[in-house]
């Protein structure tokens, strides 16, 4: 008894120590705009713990009639994946926090403002873009709309789930195409409606189906 009361109050005095490690890590955040979109603007907020959070704000672009059911705006809190996590503030590392002009400065059609940011104690930083010559942040953009877009048909689904059960075999047949070439990604921030998807006995086999093979992804 004696060893186990050892061990829990040592447990007791390093676990503050590890939460303040982890805090000392910072905080990554990626803002995206684009009137011409809905959502027209949305921020992405990521932890070293791979924990997070997701905000979008529709705007005032006409509804597009190709992509049916609009989603709503999202504000909830989000996981990555470990791997992704650490993907992200080595980046972040690696770019100088940011500190830097990540516009390319040609012209180029316009795709969104990206604006990457990184703060914490080893240091502080920003840089905006709609397309970086540096191939890195070009490519580590992409990753991050992609997660972005994964929790957007999300929300997609739940307001399908809710209104059109029977939309929801073409959207999952789009996420399932979309997870394969990368368009799609991190599903673990969509975890629960694919689990509610996979047990529902309302919905469609093939829907069933397709929120179970993207469940697979979630755990990678």
């Amino acid at each position: 008894m004696r060893s186990l009361w050892t061990v829990l109050s040592v447990f007791a005095l390093v676990l503050p120590v590890w939460a303040q490690a982890g805090a000392a890590q910072g905080v990554f955040q990626i803002d995206f705009s684009n009137p011409g979109l809905a959502p027209s603007h949305w921020v992405l907020t990521l932890n070293p713990d791979g924990s997070g959070h997701f905000l979008s704000e529709r705007g005032s672009a006409p509804p597009d009639p190709a992509q049916g059911l609009q989603a709503p705006g999202v504000d909830r809190d989000i996981q990555v994946s470990a791997e992704f996590a650490q993907r992200v503030f080595e980046t972040a590392r690696q770019q100088n926090f940011f500190n830097e002009d990540c516009e390319s400065h040609l012209k180029m059609a316009f795709q969104g403002w990206k604006k990457l940011s990184y703060s914490g104690p080893a240091g502080q930083g920003s840089c905006k873009y709609n397309y970086s010559k540096n191939k890195e942040i070009e490519e580590f953009g992409d990753s991050l709309i992609a997660v972005a877009e994964t929790i957007l048909e999300g929300s997609r689904l739940e307001v399908l789930l809710k209104h059109d059960r029977l939309g929801l075999d073409k959207e999952m047949e789009y996420m399932v195409e979309a997870a394969k070439d990368g368009r799609l990604q991190q599903f673990s921030t969509i975890r629960s409606i694919l689990e509610r998807l996979a047990d529902d006995d309302e919905v469609l086999d093939r829907v069933r189906n397709r929120a179970k093979i993207l469940l697979k992804r979630a755990e990678t």
